[in-house]
């Protein structure tokens, strides 16, 4: 299988399947001399793993990260790092019913047709598990960016039709509900509508929001990999996310230019923008505002509702899933979306040093 690994200068490799022995990836790039201590990188993993809350899957899994090589009395070495999880919680037999038949909204049909066999315990590779080695690879990211002042804030944005407006944002209530939603009242509103999901044995999807402060102007290229579009790869590979908006993104296309036009004033010695509608990108770079994101999940596949589907045999057939599965997964998927924009930014800063002479000449003679 190819595809399994991200990035150019920083890049991950993740590994594993949701039923098999353990989940993984492997970093490379990582400069070294980064204080990297294991509690981070759980910290980042304690915010996706399983059992959180009623809604969530009740797989008991603990998700604790080994650091297997990479690192010297607690900072980077510059070599690969290696982080692994093992899997304690597995129950195949869950899934001896799926066997030969796809799942409708899953990968069990496209996945057979290309590699003529499935993993069907699960998912394998194509599961929500492999989310693990993404999320730690972003915990080191992230501690690149912290390094350089930059910073990464991703929250529920909606769950359902239970959406939360920019103007109620409160940051600091983020932590203090189970679905990482910026408002503790609207995520009671979010529960309640949950609740009603799960008595009709049903699911829901929602939208992640993801902020990046401290970004310097100019981070990205001009033309095949512009800021956004990397983002954009990196957002999209993750399975659940259907569809991705910059700043104003769709709602662009319904304003006038004297309206979307972002105009550009000075604040001392710094140039500034009255208004953010481009999300922080102009031209595929980074302006030095808030690069401003939105990631749009789609509900939950496996549900214990009667569906119609085939089998690998090309029979007509009906199918209940069973087994322990998230009635939404946006709550879980908030650090993900986090942990691949901070690889991707983190990659994009490793690679812009090389864009002026001035650039190398600090590094190489100062």
């Amino acid at each position: 299988m190819s595809g399994s690994t991200f990035g150019n200068l920083f890049r991950i490799t993740t590994w594993g399947e949701s039923h098999g022995a353990g989940i993984g990836v492997v970093i490379d790039g990582c400069p070294a001399g980064l204080p990297l201590d294991v509690s981070h990188i759980q910290a980042f993993l304690d915010r996706r793993k399983p059992g959180q809350s009623r809604y969530t899957t009740k797989r008991q899994e603990s998700d604790q990260v080994e650091i297997l090589s990479g690192t010297f009395e607690g900072r980077t070495t510059g070599t690969p790092i290696s982080l692994l999880v093992r899997n304690q919680d597995q129950r195949s037999r869950d899934y001896g019913n799926i066997a030969s038949v796809y799942r409708p909204g899953h990968a069990d049909y496209t996945y057979t047709q290309k590699y003529g066999f499935r993993d069907y315990r699960g998912g394998g590779r194509s599961s929500g598990r492999e989310t693990i080695g993404r999320t730690a690879g972003g915990a080191v990211a992230s501690l690149i960016l912290k390094e350089l002042g930059i910073h990464t804030t991703a929250f529920s944005k909606a769950i359902g039709p239970v959406e939360v407006p920019e103007s109620e944002y409160r940051f600091d209530e983020i932590s203090q509900n189970t679905l990482y939603m910026p408002n503790n009242e609207r995520a009671k509103d979010a529960a309640s509508y949950l609740d009603s999901m799960m008595k009709k044995l049903d699911s829901c999807g929602g939208a992640i929001e993801c902020m990046i402060n401290g970004l310097p102007a100019g981070l990205g290229e001009p033309v095949f990999e512009k800021l956004d579009a990397c983002l954009a790869k990196a957002i999209l590979s993750i399975g659940a996310v259907k569809a991705i908006e910059f700043g104003e993104g769709r709602n662009a296309a319904l304003l006038n230019g004297s309206q979307n036009n972002d105009a550009f004033f000075m604040h001392g010695n710094a140039v500034q923008k009255k208004t953010n509608h481009a999300g922080g990108i102009l031209g595929g770079m980074s302006d030095g505002d808030t690069l401003v994101f939105r990631a749009f999940v789609k509900p939950t596949p496996s549900i214990a509702q009667p569906q119609q589907t085939v089998t690998e045999n090309g029979e007509d057939t009906e199918l209940t899933i069973h087994g322990r599965h998230d009635p939404v997964i946006v709550p879980r998927a908030v650090v993900v979306v986090e942990s691949m924009a901070a690889i991707t930014v983190a990659d994009l800063l490793l690679q812009n040093m090389g864009s002026r002479m001035e650039y190398l000449k600090k590094i190489y003679h100062d």
